[in-house]
């Protein structure tokens, strides 16, 4: 498999995944809210968000920033912004718009208080060059914050139940073949200071803590990624037969003694230095 032809985002862009986003989302969302918070967003702010998809994190961006502020998203796919476009105006949200765009090709515009992301940096050949682009687009002294993800311990954890573990390193397999970073969390610091920016405040939460959550969130990932599977010549025969996949599963996440969650969620968050060069 040659590196042209590798896809940029192995997940797609589909409204099976977008309903797979939605109830990530409800899970992942107050998480995200509490570090950007933390980050220093607030309300009035002018927020760019990237890699928008269909508008989950940039709608939960316009409930910090309030009705007086503005969040702009920045999504290259075309009907992902249709379906998040639809979602905004269907929350009644006034405070959201979105501009398609490639993220190493963003628009120079009024300078933002802020740019976040979560889960995007991961899909990106070289992310720093983004990140150094920020720079330009941010105030001096505005926030740049990205939450990402680390697999490492995740691995660690179900490595004990045979079927869990055989899902895991399906997924984080096919992640890593198709070019994702499944350690762009921890690489958060380095990302940044090759940007130009100080080392980040840094935190990291283990989410999906319960049987039920977890087990649904795997098999939903496996379906989405079953396309990339042949693509990324990996083999499904451990799994067993897909149809018995979720009650079997959620029967061996139950009876697991431990608390097995999902990947940490590894978060940055820097200040834009005044007189920062932007060239």
């Amino acid at each position: 498999m040659s590196t042209d032809d590798v896809p940029e985002y192995p997940l797609g862009n589909t409204p099976a995944e977008d309903e797979r986003l939605a109830w990530q989302a409800e899970r992942f969302d107050p998480v995200t809210e509490q570090f950007f918070r933390v980050a220093g967003l607030d309300n009035g702010q002018r927020v760019l968000e990237l890699g928008s998809g269909a508008g989950h994190v940039a709608m939960l961006v316009s409930r910090i920033v309030g009705p007086t502020g503005d969040v702009v998203g920045i999504e290259r796919d075309g009907g992902s912004i249709a379906r998040a476009r639809a979602r905004v105006a269907e929350a009644g949200l006034r405070n959201v718009s979105f501009t398609q765009s490639d993220v190493n090709e963003i628009p120079r515009t009024d300078p933002f208080d802020a740019a976040v992301g979560r889960f995007i940096l991961m899909f990106l050949q070289d992310p720093v060059p983004v990140v150094r682009s920020l720079c330009r687009l941010v105030r001096p002294g505005g926030v740049v914050a990205f939450q990402e993800v680390s697999w490492a311990a995740f691995l660690k954890r179900c490595s004990q139940l045979p079927l869990c573990f055989a899902s895991v390193s399906l997924i984080h397999e096919t992640f890593l073949r198709t070019g994702a970073n499944t350690e762009m969390g921890p690489a958060l610091p380095s990302v940044f200071q090759k940007a130009g920016l100080p080392a980040p405040a840094m935190t990291s939460t283990m989410l999906l803590g319960n049987a039920k959550d977890l087990a649904k969130w795997l098999v939903d990932l496996l379906q989405i990624m079953r396309p990339q599977f042949e693509y990324a010549g990996l083999s499904q025969s451990k799994l067993g037969d897909l149809d018995t996949l979720p009650d079997r599963l959620l029967h061996e996440l139950a009876s697991s003694p431990g608390v097995i969650g999902g990947p940490d969620l590894v978060g940055g968050w820097s200040r834009i230095p005044a007189g920062l060069s932007t060239s």
